[in-house]
Formats: structure tokens, C-alpha cells, sequence
């Protein structure tokens, strides 16, 4: 409640004169939290975020955010800040995500217009990048990330304690999908950029050009294909397979004409595709489970067999995943089919 009221001095003299009410607009899985400034004069609304300084650092948001600005993509605009606080006042990009508006209507035509969208920023964002702005995304980071599923999925959620033997094999496949992600080319990475975080911009509301672009603060350098995997291979909704290659082959042709640094052959670029999806699993899964039994969040849960059946199909598809899905059957016996089909 103090910190509520830190929050509502802080905009009162940030914006002298103008009487506001505030209400919860979202929440996401760090300890960040946003609120909605409607104002009585009829004045646009307003988003604030509220970052606790001790648990949050605005200075990388800031940062990428003005990177994916310059590039042209769609992010909110800063219009106040205090980082001693961990306070910001942002443009407000609506309150309907890609997620929101293909469950309300789940088209395939309309789908590929959003998606079709959403690529145009993303490569956007990825023409603009260049070595040592951003963090990069290297094995060290890679492999902390592939490290929660051992720790919070297999042994907390699971409660299987892995034998040396498994542990080791567990091991040599991660330096296996390490190595091929590592081998990819590199660009700037949003590193969430999935249909929770793609705003749906009404041009009737004078918001701009879609997709609005949030929750990117993680952003970093690192292989091309990982932001396609968290679109496509979205942890909250799923599409058909033909789907995701039609528009991935049509994103990778666009690639080349724009000179990104795709791989000359599209089943190469397909195999690092699916190999850094296994990556995003494994970590995902890992992510999910610290968030239920760590975080007390539990709306994550329900979204993990869709996550668990991404990674299944790719280690069917190849050999060297194999010993991964022996270990998968151990941990879910029973492959579950879930999510949207469109």
C-alpha cells in the first residue's frame, strides 16, 4: 500500500493539475507492475510502471527501448521517469495483445495479417543490430537458462531425482543444442516476443502501427531465430505446423532481400530453428515450475503440456535428441495434446 502511494504522489507532480484514477493494467512474471492513468479531463490514458529499485533496474528497459524505437518498432514512449523511485510513465499501447484478439477471432486470414505484422518489426528490430550494445547471449547464459529444468522442473516439480547415468547424458545433449545455437548468426533478440507481449493497435484509437511491442528488457545479441521460435512456438497458443512453415519460409525470403545473416538453405536455417526451439523449451519448462514453486504462480501450469509437446515433436525428429525424449517418457509417460488449433 505505501509503495501504492509513493506511486500516486509521484504522478500527481509529475502531472500538476490533472486529476487521474489508477487500476491494475498487468502483471508479468518479474516483480514489475503496471497501471492504467485515466484522466478526468478526457485526456489519452497513461501507463505506469511500477519497478521496485531494489528488485528491478529500469536502465535496460530504458535502454531497448530506444534501440527498438530508433529501428522502428512500435514501443511505448517514455514521457516521465524516475529511476530512483523505479517509476515510469509510458504511451499506452491498449490493453488487447495478439493473444487476446486470436482467441476472440481465430482465423487463419487474420492470423497471418498479425503475424505478417509482427515480422515486419521483428525484422526491422533485427536489420539495426550490431555487436557490443546489447548483452550477449552466450554459452554461459544459454546454459544457466538450460540448467532450471534439472533443478525446478525435473527435481521440484517432478520430484525424480535424475541417476549419474541420465545426468550425464542430460548433459552431453545440452552441449549438443549449445553448440548448434551457438553456430548460428547473430542479431538483436527480444527474447519474449510471443503473443503476450505483442499489442493488438487499433488504427481507429490513433495508437500507430502494429504490433505495439512490450516486456523487452531482457533483450539481448544472440542467434537469429530464437525470437521466431518464441512467436511460432508460442507457449500460449499453438498453430499448425503448416502454418509456422509457411510463414517462416516466407520471413526467411524476405531475410535474404533485407541481407540479414540467414542461412543460404532453408533446412538449415529450419534444423537451427528447431534445435533453439529445444532450447526455449527446456528452459520455459524450467521457468514455469520456479514461477509455481518459488514465485506461488500457478497460472503457468496449464501452459506447460503445450510447451512439453514443442519439445517431444523436435526430439522425434532427430537423432541426437533421442536420449533427451527417453528421459521425457520417464518424466510424463503420456504425450498430451493441447492448446489452439487454427
Amino acid at each position: 500500500m505505501q509503495r501504492l502511494e509513493q506511486l500516486r504522489a509521484w504522478l500527481a507532480s509529475t502531472l500538476p493539475g490533472q486529476a487521474f484514477d489508477l487500476a491494475p493494467a498487468s502483471a508479468d512474471a518479474s516483480f514489475r507492475r503496471y497501471f492504467r492513468a485515466t484522466f478526468a479531463d478526457g485526456s489519452p490514458s497513461r501507463i505506469v510502471m511500477d519497478a521496485p529499485p531494489e528488485k528491478e533496474d529500469l536502465r535496460p528497459w530504458l535502454h531497448v527501448a530506444e534501440l527498438f524505437r530508433v529501428a522502428g518498432a512500435h514501443v511505448p514512449e517514455v514521457l516521465a521517469q524516475d529511476l530512483g523511485q523505479g517509476f515510469l510513465l509510458l504511451s499506452d499501447l491498449g490493453s488487447t495483445t495478439y493473444l487476446q484478439a486470436l482467441k476472440v477471432q481465430p482465423d487463419e486470414h487474420r492470423a497471418a495479417h498479425l503475424y505478417a505484422d509482427a515480422l515486419g518489426s521483428l525484422a526491422a528490430i533485427q536489420c539495426a543490430s550490431r555487436p557490443g550494445v546489447l548483452p550477449e547471449y552466450d554459452r554461459a547464459l544459454l546454459l544457466r537458462e538450460l540448467q532450471l529444468f534439472p533443478e525446478w522442473y525435473v527435481a521440484r516439480h517432478k520430484g525424480v531425482t535424475l541417476t549419474a547415468a541420465e545426468t550425464a547424458t542430460l548433459n552431453a545433449t545440452f552441449d549438443k543444442i549449445l553448440a548448434t545455437n551457438l553456430a548460428e548468426p547473430q542479431v538483436f533478440v527480444h527474447r519474449d516476443y510471443h503473443s503476450r507481449n505483442l499489442m493488438l493497435l487499433e488504427p481507429a484509437a490513433g495508437l500507430g502501427t502494429n504490433p505495439g511491442i512490450i516486456d523487452f528488457q531482457d533483450a539481448v545479441y544472440g542467434p537469429i531465430t530464437y525470437d521466431l521460435v518464441s512467436l511460432f512456438k508460442d507457449a500460449y497458443i499453438r498453430w499448425d505446423e503448416a502454418f509456422i512453415l509457411d510463414r517462416l519460409i516466407r520471413y526467411w525470403e524476405t531475410a535474404k532481400k533485407l541481407g540479414l545473416p540467414v542461412r543460404e538453405e532453408f533446412a538449415d536455417f529450419h534444423r537451427d530453428f528447431e534445435w533453439m526451439g529445444v532450447q526455449r523449451h527446456i528452459k520455459v519448462l524450467g521457468i514455469f515450475a520456479r514461477l509455481y514453486h518459488r514465485d506461488g504462480k500457478d497460472g503457468y501450469l496449464a501452459d506447460m503440456p503445450l510447451v512439453m509437446d514443442y519439445l517431444r515433436r523436435a526430439c522425434k525428429r532427430y537423432r541426437d535428441l533421442g536420449p533427451l525424449l527417453k528421459l521425457l517418457d520417464r518424466l510424463e509417460p503420456e504425450d498430451v495434446q493441447v492448446g489452439y488449433t487454427f
